[in-house]
């Protein structure tokens, strides 16, 4: 048994530390005298010193000694080549041990993904003959052929994988991701669902991914929840996440917050979805809630994107927009493919005024999720601050074309229409078709009450937020409420709404404006003291903003720091 053996051996051990530096002794010793190691041993220790270096996070490094090794290989064929024609048949043993060469080249490609050089990972497996691929390999080359839009090619090596692996969910769901129909996909897991017992839940499943990739977020729902139901799919943390998501983008708040809350009691150590399930509770106002989830993730891992969205979401809705944007920078940083941490650093730049900035990310959350519709009202809301309205109704008529005549769409493209003053009865007519289909959606509420104020129809627009009210709370649909008891001066009832909107979220200042509005009408000899404290306390908020400037500075040095911007 010889050193090299003895190095195998400890990197088959994970002793990758020892390997390390053992390695880089004989390598050097190698460098001085060539004649002390063979070609073959010396490829050896150069792919184990690469792993060592791997282990270590050292990427830029490792992915160099690769490349040396895979150097020092060809010199080892060549050798080789002329040991076999003279009749060696020890070389061809030894080269039956060697590390493998498509193992190097995937390595290879592993950190240059880790390294975010895509291409270059794409010419590294790309050099390797299909035949010889693993599907490792072809799950990584779709993976980043889809990441590149390299749409055919990716759908190829999925397809590939699925024939290696027919049960290679991940690679089933990208499939359908590129618009791939789930019948197709479906038939080429039928022989596994056959054979095996216990797998008919499998097509189910396809269906109803083939539905989420598609937008249809209703059946998909139906669909997962027939599933869920079965005993031996009950209480499965992945399709409790997948049905909170659905929820969500859906517009269901109230059930999607059920859910995600369902499956952290199963599974306390959940990342996956979580950024969703904290931003939802960020805006329902629970900041305490999500400072605490945060702070609970960080302990989990702080190599995922989720914690650092959850608390850039907690500094959002505090209005520390600065250190929201670090944080989502941050979270980009770790995962370039989160959506949330995409739509926070998109909103925070949008409340910053930076707003072409903002577009810029909202168009790549839009492009990593095609079917989520907070992706289009972000950039929609950009429009609209930069007084682009033929842009931002470009893009409602797009998503209602596209996506269907459902509430959700509907109220988008109301939205816009309410901007201008020729389009209000065309705004009033979507919002009467959107409330038609879900008459509990609080956006397309929100959207009407609003056009009802303006058209002074208050007796109609309480009546329209009792309504909604019945079956749920919220807060600002009872600050809403309390705006239009006010106009009819109902002034007791109108504070009790208010008094329940900050009691459902403390920092809503316009439920807090109001009510101190009421206060100063009803006592009016106070209102002057009122009004001088207000003047003493609008120079401390100007001290308070001072600080946030500062604070700004800070966020800003630590981006330019990270490289962020």
């Amino acid at each position: 048994m010889n050193v090299i053996d003895h190095v195998r051996d400890m990197a088959a051990a994970g002793l990758h530390s020892n390997v390390r530096i053992m390695s880089s002794l004989l390598l050097t010793m190698s460098n001085n005298n060539p004649e002390l190691f063979s070609p073959s041993q010396k490829y050896q220790l150069l792919v184990y010193h690469a792993d060592a270096l791997f282990h270590d996070k050292e990427y830029r490094n490792a992915g160099c000694k690769y490349r040396m090794a895979l150097q020092q290989k060809k010199v080892l064929s060549k050798t080789s080549k002329v040991r076999t024609s003279t009749g060696g048949t020890a070389s061809s043993l030894q080269s039956q041990s060697l590390p493998s060469e498509i193992e190097v080249k995937y390595k290879i490609a592993e950190c240059y993904t880790i390294l975010k050089l895509d291409r270059d990972a794409i010419a590294v497996l790309d050099g390797i003959p299909s035949r010889q691929r693993t599907p490792k390999i072809n799950m990584m080359l779709a993976n980043l052929y889809r990441k590149a839009g390299q749409e055919r090619s990716a759908v190829t090596s999925y397809k590939e994988v699925l024939r290696q692996c027919p049960l290679a969910l991940d690679a089933i769901i990208g499939l359908l991701s590129l618009s791939v129909k789930g019948a197709e996909v479906a038939s080429m897991t039928m022989d596994v669902i056959q054979s095996i017992p216990n797998l008919d839940w499998l097509s189910v499943w396809i269906k109803a991914y083939a539905f989420i990739h598609a937008g249809d977020n209703l059946r998909a729902i139906n669909t997962i929840c027939s599933l869920e139901k079965k005993s031996l799919l009950r209480d499965n943390v992945d399709l409790l996440v997948s049905l909170a998501d659905l929820y969500f983008r859906a517009g269901d708040t109230k059930n999607s917050i059920l859910k995600f809350e369902q499956a952290q009691m199963l599974d306390p150590y959940l990342i996956k979805g979580m950024d969703v399930y904290g931003y939802l509770m960020a805006r329902e106002g629970h900041l305490e809630d999500v400072e605490v989830l945060g702070g609970r993730l960080f302990n989990i891992s702080d190599q995922h994107a989720e914690p650092w969205v959850i608390s850039g979401c907690h500094s959002f809705y505090s209005k520390r927009y600065s250190r929201a944007l670090y944080l989502g920078a941050k979270a980009i940083q770790l995962n370039s493919n989160s959506v949330q941490a995409l739509l926070l650093k998109g909103a925070a730049l949008r409340n910053m005024g930076r707003v072409q900035e903002a577009i810029i990310h909202f168009r790549e959350a839009m492009r990593l999720a095609p079917c989520r519709l907070d992706c289009y009202e972000g950039l929609i809301d950009c429009y609209l601050a930069s007084n682009g309205i033929r842009e931002a109704m470009g893009m409602a008529n797009n998503i209602y074309k596209t996506l269907g005549a459902n509430a959700q769409t509907l109220t988008i493209l109301a939205t816009v229409c309410l901007e201008d003053p020729m389009t209000q009865e065309k705004a009033k007519t979507l919002l009467d078709k959107a409330l038609a289909q879900r008459p509990d959606y609080i956006k397309a509420v929100v959207k009407k009450a609003e056009l009802l104020s303006r058209e002074q129809k208050y007796e109609e627009g309480i009546a329209l937020l009792r309504h909604a009210l019945a079956n749920q709370s919220d807060c600002v649909l009872h600050r809403m409420l309390g705006d239009f008891l006010v106009a009819v001066n109902d002034y007791q009832e109108a504070m009790d709404q208010y008094s329940i909107a900050l009691s459902l979220d403390p920092n809503d200042q316009k439920s807090l404006e109001g009510m101190q509005k009421m206060e100063k009408e009803e006592s009016p000899t106070e209102a002057t003291v009122e009004e001088d404290g207000d003047d003493m306390e609008g120079s401390g908020e100007d001290g308070d903003l001072e600080g946030s400037d500062s604070e700004a500075a800070q966020w800003a040095d630590q981006e330019q720091w990270f490289g962020m911007q």
